[in-house]
């Protein structure tokens, strides 16, 4: 009888430390995504984030049905944007409700902050989500090993800290959710738990466009048990259960609508739907009608519906009823497609294909357990395997082709390390099972042959000569041996503290890996950078900041500000001001005439800003600092944007110099100095730098001479990473303008903070 501790039996301590093992896996996966608010502040970062951040704090000002109907006239000027119908509401929604309990039992806490440290909050409830998953598919042990890797892996890390207030904040926690729900629900056959998973995925749906990854997978699932003859009454139950739910639930998003009755996207799930209502009538036929006809009848079937099917698809494709494709998941399956068809999407650095260090960087040695994880998940080929297996094989691919798809390979990846290691250390963590030791114990000889209690069988008089060799050559060690019993014990545990040694040597690497990823790569924000001085000390580069202030302070409420479309969400969110372009990216056209404008001549660009009623253009320049990601590194993809839509205004090749180089000095060819890009960067700047001076980015010597007739100069941040201009009036053209810079005018200690 087990002993039982402070009134506590076996099992219930075992579930009383499996509690506190995930408490401190949730602390350490909030603890290790502070960083960014320990070294800078509580601020939000990057781009799209700062629009999640501007609609949740609309809707808690406005309440849920202003906000529903929300018509944004600062955006996409002068077309506007529908807000509450061209999002994903799920984050927002959660926030202000989050925000709301708080407020109701008397906490104070300011929008921003939830918003700020949502993403950490939600990756303790991944991780928990995680050890559920690996439970319901190994053994708790697997499950609170795979938590513990998600809880820290820097492939979820990168969109989770604290201030990254994006989609995939809550969308992984949901991912992970309703993949466990449907696998639990797949194992017992039950209605319940198929409801919620349609519940979980519906929340999914409100949350991230991600959510097609479910949509396809769990079909894919489905479809895979049915060709493998695994049809089952608890698979027609929990699926019949989910699509009917699930898709009825995700058409109340507006900006889903009816998307799954009509798209590409969505088809799989519908087909897949149809097919297990007749794999099930089949089942029931098959009861009724004598074998040898149901055979005859089974064949004409499926030959006819293969036949109807398909046709009856590319029929409704070709026709337009089913929408094709979107060029967002046909660059999925060929990588060039993008680049060639669609440059915009190509464009952003998050859908390029993922540079092989780039696995190893975000999982580290996970990704050499994945391999393992899947051999072992062979072993055990149960339905459930069958998904763990889809999923793996399928967002490898996928993580390949578009480096944002690490985070939905991450999952997986911690999941499958779970269960690789699960299974060693089932075998070298048992230390009860090993003959040896009972030897060690007792002093007797371990049998070496036969069965048990019969003599071994009699040697060769080869075999008795090489172990006359082997017992001289060992005979001190086997005389110490015999001498000892503890060391028999330790000889008997050798091999398997090697392993165990080794593995945790690898888990502490991994944490300590994890940690410096989490601290160096993915805890500054792009609002906020910051270097190092050759002594070591910290410098803060505010720049971003300083100019949406400047905008904010110093320009009219109603100023139209024209930037690239990178910008476009943090100059709403901070600067408050209205933009031509942002981050949304829906109106191509809108983007390609900005690009224009800034490809063009000054004359052609002045004539084409004033017909959108432009008031500033702003522009963003690393060639004092050495920061790579400005709009001159960028030049290239906003010409091939604009020549997508406007072919007959400029070409790629015309920015080329007779080398074809990309140059920015006096070599560069004279379309790109007579850019309005180039003018805007490179004006004054040589007089700053001096004759000798060169760009710190492209490591190029600056042009001789660079001047402004239309455009003048209204503010310089303080380290020139951020350029801003007014667009002349009619009446002001030819005067002599001096902007006013951040070292030399009293703008600069009117913006600072």
């Amino acid at each position: 009888m087990a002993k039982k501790v402070f009134g506590l039996t076996t099992v219930d301590q075992t579930s009383l430390l499996r509690i506190a093992i995930l408490g401190l896996i949730s602390l350490v996966a909030i603890g290790s995504r502070l960083y960014s608010v320990i070294r800078f502040e509580s601020v939000i970062h990057e781009f799209d984030p700062w629009f999640n951040y501007r609609t949740t704090r609309y809707l808690v000002d406005n309440g849920f049905d202003k906000f529903w109907n929300w018509f944004d006239e600062t955006a996409w000027y002068p077309l506007g944007r529908v807000v509450g119908g061209t999002l994903y509401p799920g984050i927002m929604v959660t926030s202000a409700t989050i925000y709301n309990a708080l407020h109701f039992v008397n906490i104070p806490v300011d929008i921003r902050n939830v918003c700020v440290f949502l993403a950490p909050a939600f990756s303790a409830l991944t991780a928990i989500a995680t050890y559920h998953l690996g439970k319901e598919v190994k053994n708790a042990t697997a499950g609170l090993l795979a938590a513990a890797f998600i809880g820290v892996a820097p492939g979820y890390i990168s969109r989770s800290v604290a201030g990254s207030y994006d989609n995939e904040g809550i969308a992984i926690f949901l991912l992970v959710f309703t993949f466990f729900l449907w696998l639990r629900s797949v194992r017992l056959g039950s209605a319940l738990y198929a409801a919620l998973t349609a519940i979980s995925y519906f929340y999914m749906v409100s949350a991230w466009g991600g959510y097609v990854f479910i949509i396809n997978l769990v079909p894919l699932h489905v479809f895979a048990l049915l060709l493998m003859g695994r049809y089952s009454n608890r698979l027609y139950v929990a699926y019949s259960t989910f699509y009917a739910i699930g898709t009825l639930a995700s058409m109340q998003i507006p900006f889903v609508g009816f998307q799954p009755t009509f798209t590409s996207e969505h088809m799989a799930a519908l087909g897949t739907f149809g097919l297990i209502q007749l794999v099930a009538f089949a089942h029931f036929a098959r009861t009724l009608i004598p074998a040898q006809q149901f055979k005859i009848l089974l064949r004409g079937a499926i030959a006819t519906l293969c036949v109807v099917g398909l046709g009856g698809l590319v029929l409704l494709t070709m026709s337009g009823v089913i929408a094709p494709w979107t060029g967002r998941f046909y660059s999925l399956w060929d990588t060039a497609y993008a680049k060639i068809h669609i440059p915009i999407i190509a464009s952003v650095s998050e859908h390029q294909p993922t540079p092989w260090p780039n696995f190893f960087f975000d999982l580290n040695m996970l990704i050499w357990l994945l391999p393992a994880g899947i051999y072992f998940s062979f072993r055990e080929l149960s339905d459930n395997h069958v998904f763990l297996i889809l999923y793996s094989l399928f967002a490898s691919y996928f993580a390949g082709v578009m480096v944002r798809l690490i985070l939905t390979l991450t999952p997986i990846v911690c999941v499958m390390a779970g269960i690789a290691l699960a299974n060693v250390f089932e075998i070298y963590l048992n230390l009860r099972d090993t003959k040896a030791i009972a030897v060690a114990d007792t002093g007797a000889d371990a049998p070496t042959a036969g069965k048990p209690g019969k003599p071994a069988p009699a040697k060769s008089p080869a075999e008795t000569i090489d172990a006359k060799d082997a017992s001289s050559v060992s005979s001190v060690s086997e005389k110490f041996v015999h001498s000892s019993p503890a060391f028999k014990r330790f000889y008997a545990y050798f091999p398997k503290i090697v392993v165990m040694a080794n593995f945790l040597y690898f888990l502490c690497m991994f944490q300590w890996h994890s940690s410096w990823i989490t601290s160096s790569a993915y805890s500054s924000p792009s609002v906020v950078l910051a270097s190092r001085a050759p002594d070591g000390s910290q410098h803060i580069i505010d720049d971003f900041r300083e100019a949406y202030y400047w905008l904010r302070m110093n320009t009219k409420p109603d100023a139209k500000v024209l930037s690239w479309w990178d910008y476009g969400y943090q100059l709403a969110g901070m600067a408050d001001r209205t933009t031509l372009v942002d981050n949304n990216t829906w109106n191509n056209t809108h983007i390609a005439t900005v690009g224009k404008i800034l490809a063009s001549d000054e004359d052609t660009a002045y004539d084409l800003a004033r017909h959108h009623d432009v008031d500033y253009v702003l522009v963003v320049f690393g060639g004092m600092l050495g920061y790579s990601g400005d709009d001159i590194n960028k030049f290239l993809w906003m010409i091939r944007i604009a020549q997508g839509v406007y072919p007959d205004g400029f070409k790629e090749e015309d920015f080329y110099n007779a080398k074809g180089e990309y140059a920015i000095g006096d070599s560069a060819s004279p379309t790109m100095r007579k850019s309005l890009m180039h003018k805007l960067c490179y004006y004054r700047f040589g007089d700053v730098m001096g004759p000798q001076g060169f760009d710190r980015v492209r490591k190029q010597k600056l042009p001789s001479s660079v001047t402004l007739d239309n455009f003048e100069e209204a503010y310089t941040t303080e380290n020139w990473m951020v350029r801003i201009y007014k667009v002349k009036d009619l009446d002001n053209l030819g005067r002599d303008h001096h902007a006013v810079s951040a070292f030399e005018g009293p703008l600069y200690k009117k913006a600072s903070y």
